[in-house]
């Protein structure tokens, strides 16, 4: 199903809506809430608060592009949960090497997802990188992708990978501090 119909159904409060939703962008967003969670059970937890969530968002809010809507939601959703569960001493995984690697850079007393000069920054850093680059800094930081999944993706080695990543947080750390938002 195009997802013009998806969102219409949306529009038009059809609970089917849901149902197309988990049947295109099912498989995507468990991918997504795993690499952050893994654990099947709060994945799938976090995919059904998905449909939840755009059953609220939709309308007033009209997504441009339906993956990328489901997907930032089923990842937000996914690290308020690690968070949760990492705060009760349940955590662990992937999430905290991510931000321990962009801490190098950004510092870790920055509010990532509040500062809106760092989000047009790092757009900008990143439509700037090369297509394989600007992927695979996605994949290990917006995806959460271990670094072993993402050279087997590319066919690199796992210190091909973790090198190239320093390389673009090196670029990514000069970058800011340029603009005044260093360590």
């Amino acid at each position: 199903m195009e997802d013009s119909t998806i969102i219409e159904l949306f529009v038009q409060r059809k609970e089917t809506a849901v149902s197309e939703s988990q049947a295109k962008y099912g498989t995507y967003c468990s991918t997504i809430a795993n690499n952050i969670l893994h654990s099947e059970e709060d994945s799938e937890e976090c995919v059904n608060d998905t449909w939840l969530h755009a059953w609220n968002s939709i309308p007033p809010h009209i997504p441009q592009r339906l993956a990328v809507f489901f997907g930032k939601i089923t990842r937000n959703l996914a690290i308020d949960k690690f968070r949760s569960d990492r705060a009760k001493k349940h955590g662990g995984g992937q999430i905290t090497l991510c931000l321990d690697e962009l801490s190098e850079c950004i510092g870790e007393d920055s509010p990532i997802e509040d500062n809106i000069m760092l989000r047009d920054l790092l757009n900008t850093f990143l439509s700037d990188l090369p297509e394989k680059k600007r992927d695979l800094f996605l994949l290990r930081y917006w995806y959460i992708m271990p670094i072993n999944e993402i050279a087997e993706k590319y066919g690199m080695t796992d210190g091909s990978v973790k090198m190239t990543l320093m390389r673009i947080r090196k670029k990514l750390k000069e970058k800011l501090e340029k603009e005044g938002i260093g360590i």
